[in-house]
């Protein structure tokens, strides 16, 4: 049974990945909580299972072992495709990369997503301007990734993500790849979401000053959480 007003639930969560007879755990019986409008940051070492975590919760992956809920739904026992459904309708996903389609505008790949759901398209292209403008890219609609900077990327990534109301925000590593600036931009477009949509936001970050917008900070190593610090805990 799910916990009261969960958003994501991991229950003694394995990972396991074999190469031959030899075996890699990279979650090793975690188990967490993450409420509905939380904003958390996962934090860790390379190699300490942050991004793999972050795969469970975006049912990208299924556990070795163990319970990942999503909305109070165990993603174990769900087929591929309802996976891709969930994903489509629950989740959105901010990446380092961006993975935008270069050969489509901005415009374009932010109506990826509702072309998917079978949105007709004046409706997908009247939201899809309205999220660009909504993180400050009015007038950019047109241009394809390769004529935007990396922050105007980022932003068209976070538009993307928005574009089936998703109850929850995945980013891995978004501000990656950005300058300070940049990089200060896009996680108060992520704040901004958290506070005024009550988003649910898990962020997969290296740099720890993002972590002051965050609820709490989950601390990984070794594919276990070593503590979590709340916001007021913070100096």
């Amino acid at each position: 049974m799910a916990a009261e007003n969960a958003s994501i639930e991991a229950k003694d969560l394995w990972k396991i990945y074999r190469l031959g007879k030899i075996e890699y755990p990279a979650l090793r019986g975690l188990s967490v909580v993450i409420a509905r409008g939380e904003f958390v940051a996962i934090v860790g070492p390379s190699g300490s299972g942050k991004s793999t975590l972050l795969n469970m919760f975006g049912a990208l992956d299924r556990p070795t072992r163990g319970t990942v809920l999503i909305e109070g739904r165990d993603i174990s026992r769900m087929s591929d495709d309802r996976l891709a459904e969930l994903r489509n309708e629950k989740i959105g996903f901010v990446f380092q990369t961006f993975n935008l389609l270069p050969y489509m505008s901005a415009l374009e790949n932010v109506e990826v997503p509702m072309i998917a759901e079978g949105v007709q398209r004046k409706m997908r292209q009247e939201k899809a301007m309205g999220l660009l403008e909504r993180v400050g890219l009015k007038g950019l609609e047109n241009n394809r990734p390769g004529e935007l900077s990396g922050g105007q990327q980022q932003r068209v990534a976070i538009a993307r993500a928005l574009a089936n109301d998703p109850q929850i925000i995945m980013a891995d590593e978004p501000t990656g790849n950005l300058d300070s600036q940049s990089s200060a931009e896009i996680i108060e477009i992520l704040h901004a979401l958290n506070e005024e949509k009550s988003v649910t936001v898990v962020m997969v970050t290296h740099n720890l000053l993002l972590t002051k917008y965050c609820h709490r900070t989950l601390y990984v190593k070794d594919g276990v959480i070593e503590k979590v610090v709340k916001k007021d805990e913070k100096k």
